[in-house]
């Protein structure tokens, strides 16, 4: 057994549900995924604060030097994008097609609805109705408020992204959700106006939804484990 699967609970079907996990373990055991290329979907919830960033992201940008003198710790991510600040409790997933299967198709770049889809129905069984819209492009170096791929927006507010990494044999998608947001800290890592852009971001634990993060991250499982089943 993965030592970070040890207190998940009850395995949940076609599903590697971690737990608590931290968040550079968690991007290292999608990418064997990824190289795996079977069909798998893991979902983990975070125990910590950490700013990743995408595979296109100088080391020294001036957020990740912002959050490096915080002490925060900085991720790579092998998939696109940019800056992304995670917190506590908020719900890291992802799945793995081979690109053979059907739901990749040529069109995978933009088909963050169908790929998503266990997200915005896990999501619904707890009340909140999201979809993936297009970025909203007021952020260059905050990725959900960037202008690349699609965010998962309830009305106004930006709940969770996701990004890519294709191989020749098969597609890792993956994203977060987000349980709480710190739009004080996003302004001051990524050089925001106070008021400004990150007013767009919002947290599931906002909407009034009942249990907690653990709750959510449950929901999320178990849909995206009944959508790879399909």
């Amino acid at each position: 057994m993965d030592p970070a699967d040890r207190d998940a609970g009850p395995p949940i079907a076609g599903v590697r549900y971690a737990g608590p996990v931290e968040f550079a373990a968690e991007v290292g055991r999608q990418e064997a995924m990824l190289r795996d290329g079977r069909p798998a979907v893991r979902v983990g919830q975070l125990r910590e604060r950490v700013v990743s960033f995408g595979v296109g992201v100088p080391l020294e940008a001036p957020y990740l030097r912002r959050a490096r003198s915080l002490g925060l710790p900085t991720v790579p991510r092998g998939t696109g994008g940019t800056g992304v600040l995670h917190l506590e409790g908020d719900v890291i997933w992802a799945l793995v097609l081979p690109r053979t299967d059907p739901r990749v198709g040529r069109d995978y770049v933009r088909a963050y609805g169908r790929l998503g889809r266990g997200i915005t129905a896990g999501l619904a069984r707890l009340g909140v109705e999201a979809r993936w819209a297009p970025a909203p492009a007021l952020s260059d170096d905050y990725c959900p408020l960037s202008a690349r791929g699609q965010v998962l927006v309830r009305g106004a507010r930006i709940l969770g992204a996701a990004a890519q990494h294709a191989t020749d044999r098969a597609l890792l998608h993956h994203g977060s959700v987000s349980w709480t947001v710190d739009r004080a800290e996003v302004d001051r890592l990524f050089d925001l106006p106070p008021g400004g852009p990150s007013a767009r971001l919002g947290g599931v634990a906002e909407l009034g939804v009942p249990g907690g993060a653990a709750d959510l991250a449950d929901a999320l499982a178990r849909a995206l484990s009944e959508e790879l089943e399909r």
